[in-house]
This record gives structure tokens, C-alpha cells and sequence, in this order.
């Protein structure tokens, strides 16, 4: 059962970057990724994370895990981003 969390903690963290990666407000590549392949690849990738929490948790604890690893990624993720602009311009 722990490698159903696992597996859908990562498949959520991996979906966050997939839609960071295509805003046009990124800073962890030169330029962003096409828009809608990230996004729709990084939905269905939330809807497989939250299926693989689901396998491991009760509903309602699965949905606030997913909830909770959203607001850890998407915040992080502009952090890493200014960092990585940051050692690219040095």
C-alpha cells in the first residue's frame, strides 16, 4: 500500500511541473513549453495520482493529500525556477 503513495505523490508532483513547465511565467527553462500538451498531459497525470492515493486512502484523505502536494509543489516550484534562472545567468 505505500507504494501506491508513493506513486501518486509522484505522479501529482510530476503533473504540477508538467503545467508549471507551460506557463508562460517559468523560469526553469528558457522558454516555456507548448501549452496544451503540458496541460492536458499534466490533468490526466493529476487524475492517475489521485487514483493511485485513492488506492492506499480513504477518499477524503486522498483528496487532501492531493490538495496538499498541489500548494507544496506549486509553491516550491517558482522558488526552484528564480534559483535555476539565477545559476543559468551567473
Amino acid at each position: 500500500m505505500l507504494s501506491f503513495t508513493a506513486i501518486g505523490l509522484l505522479l501529482v508532483a510530476l503533473a504540477c511541473l508538467l503545467i508549471y513547465a507551460a506557463s508562460p511565467n517559468q523560469r526553469l527553462w528558457a522558454k516555456p513549453w507548448p501549452q496544451w500538451p503540458a496541460r492536458l498531459t499534466g490533468a490526466g497525470l493529476l487524475i492517475a495520482g489521485w487514483l493511485g492515493l485513492l488506492q492506499s486512502m480513504q477518499p477524503l484523505a486522498a483528496c487532501f493529500t492531493l490538495l496538499t502536494t498541489l500548494m507544496l509543489v506549486f509553491a516550491l516550484l517558482p522558488y526552484i525556477g528564480a534559483l535555476a534562472h539565477a545559476q543559468r545567468n551567473t
